[in-house]
């Protein structure tokens, strides 16, 4: 396929970002060597040229600033999401964003950095200190790795080891999976492919979450055949004022474990800061453990609704530390 063609493709039939295994391994290498202080520097200058050479993520980064400053509440916010600058702040913010990702999974990142809000966090944790597992839907939305990274160093404020079970397209996200295992090989991560689930996967999934352990899924990316394929299509939510396909499949599932499933947000409180604090948030479902069969996909449906609702409010608070680098609200993509 031409170069030309490559932001018509749905974003998991595009190679990494990265540029490979070798350029993380690099990263992991300064991680080692250097202060965080002079790699979140340094996070700016790969921002920088990212912005650079990187046409499509200038566009991709253009095209939702442009949507999203027309919901901003914030006057000087959306001013900067029309500045011709907009997508710069943007992939800086990302990259800030990654060195983090590698800082929490290092058990490197302050505890104290993290401020959880008077919500349902409380109650998440009293669930887990009884051992009741539950299923968290988190986004590319700022940094939900920063919560997975607290449990694989015990640091949840609950008084044993939570083992936690991410759901991921492992062939897109392959590179940074092998770094994450070479910087913290005893993580307490389970990492299963989201292509490969099915019934056996299913039943596994339900034994994790009767052990008290934690599965965690991202609610806002579809997979290529939920484009193409009948039996797994997307469900089309109103999000930031036009229709956008959420992944039908991670809210069945969710539905069908019948554990208490909870919406994860881990904010920036600055996007651009070298010392970076989070606000993070937790919002419990209210749909009902116990469904037929037939109530399931109305539950999905209404459960990908509270999520794209609670999301939407959340791009419109921090719309740079949206990173879906790709037309979220396109209905059609080549190569799938």
């Amino acid at each position: 396929m031409k170069k030309a063609d490559e932001s018509s493709l749905h974003w998991s039939c595009r190679k990494e970002q990265a540029a490979g295994y070798w350029h993380l391994k690099f990263l992991l290498v300064l991680f080692k060597l250097l202060p965080l202080i002079i790699l979140r520097i340094l996070a700016f200058l790969v921002g920088f040229f990212y912005f650079i050479f990187s046409k499509r993520s200038r566009s991709e980064s253009r095209r939702f600033l442009k949507k999203a400053a027309l919901f901003v509440g914030d006057p000087r916010t959306a001013k900067k999401c029309r500045s011709p600058l907009g997508p710069l702040r943007h992939i800086v913010s990302f990259s800030l964003t990654l060195v983090e990702k590698i800082q929490s999974w290092a058990g490197k990142f302050s505890f104290k950095d993290i401020h959880f809000q008077n919500d349902d966090i409380a109650e998440l944790i009293e669930g887990l200190e009884n051992r009741k597992g539950a299923f968290l839907i988190c986004s590319h939305l700022g940094n939900a790795e920063l919560l997975r990274g607290l449990a694989s160093f015990n640091k949840t404020g609950v008084s044993r080891s939570v083992p936690v079970t991410s759901i991921i397209d492992t062939e897109v996200t392959a590179h940074f999976n092998r770094m994450l295992k070479e910087l913290n090989p005893q993580s307490a991560l389970d990492i299963i492919s989201a292509k490969a689930i099915s019934p056996d996967t299913a039943i596994i999934l339900e034994e994790k979450l009767a052990a008290g352990e934690l599965v965690v899924i991202a609610g806002d990316r579809t997979s290529a055949s939920s484009l193409t394929s009948g039996s797994e299509k997307s469900l089309m939510i109103p999000f930031l004022g036009e229709e956008a396909p959420f992944s039908h499949g991670a809210f069945y599932l969710a539905v069908l474990m019948k554990a208490p499933i909870y919406f994860v947000f881990g904010l920036r409180r600055r996007a651009l800061s070298l010392k970076p604090e989070y606000d993070m948030y937790v919002h419990k479902s209210s749909h009902s453990l116990e469904c037929s069969r037939k109530e399931r996909l109305a539950q999905s449906f209404e459960l990908a609704r509270s999520f794209a609702a609670l999301l939407e409010n959340y791009c419109k608070k921090q719309p740079f530390q949206w990173y879906n680098f790709y037309d979220f609200w396109a209905k059609e993509y080549k190569g799938v």
